[in-house]
């Protein structure tokens, strides 16, 4: 899987030292725009700078310029979906703004936003019928446990561990019964409940099994 990420997720894995999650479970690729880097890490995540750069010149992290994007000629289609997205969520913050319209000219399959206030960009791409899949740091988790890549201790001592650094304030139980809800009880479309069944099917996983023994740790 490949994945553009949002400012506030970079923070949130960088800052509980837990990044290289990400680029475990999207190993197909991890992808920035500039501006993330340039302007939105340096206002609001000084502290885990200088490990981002790190990873940036060691490979790990894509940043995309304006003249990568016109190189690959697609550039004029991410500054359509910049100007859309501004529109839908406001110019409040360019992170999310930058970081969903990267994946979707990109057709970067994921968007890693822990921004999930109703009309934010995980909510609202929930709800448009949009190739791109959002998840939060909790979704990434749970996927990856599921995928047999962590226990389900491990599960919970890393969800702490990044609540706990960034200030979250978020609860495992309520994020697990949101992921439930999102892609079995009532998922808000159906390409969610398709997307689970094939990486069941594909992976050989027992989900409701899997679920079942971490909400035993809750």
């Amino acid at each position: 899987m490949k994945a553009s990420l949002d400012t506030n997720v970079i923070i949130h894995f960088y800052r509980a030292d837990l990044q290289e999650i990400l680029f475990d479970f999207f190993d197909e690729g991890v992808s920035i725009y500039n501006q993330i880097r340039d302007i939105e890490l340096v206002h609001h995540g000084q502290d885990v700078l200088n490990e981002v750069n790190s990873d940036i010149g060691a490979g790990k992290i894509q940043v995309y310029t304006n003249q990568m994007l016109k190189d690959l000629q697609v550039h004029r289609i991410f500054e359509h979906n910049v100007n859309e997205n501004r529109n839908l969520y406001g110019a409040g913050d360019l992170g999310e703004v930058y970081a969903i319209s990267l994946a979707q000219t990109l057709g970067t399959y994921s968007l890693v936003t822990d921004d999930t206030k109703q009309g934010g960009p995980y909510m609202s791409l929930l709800q448009f019928e949009d190739d791109v899949m959002p998840f939060t740091f909790a979704d990434v988790l749970i996927l990856r446990y599921l995928l047999g890549k962590a226990d389900e201790n491990q599960t919970v001592r890393d969800f702490n561990t990044i609540n706990h650094a960034s200030d979250l304030n978020w609860a495992f139980k309520s994020q697990v019964a949101k992921f439930i809800k999102r892609f079995f009880s009532d998922p808000y479309r159906n390409e969610d409940r398709k997307w689970i069944k094939k990486l069941a099917s594909e992976n050989n996983i027992n989900i409701k099994s899997k679920l079942k023994i971490l909400r035993t740790l809750l």
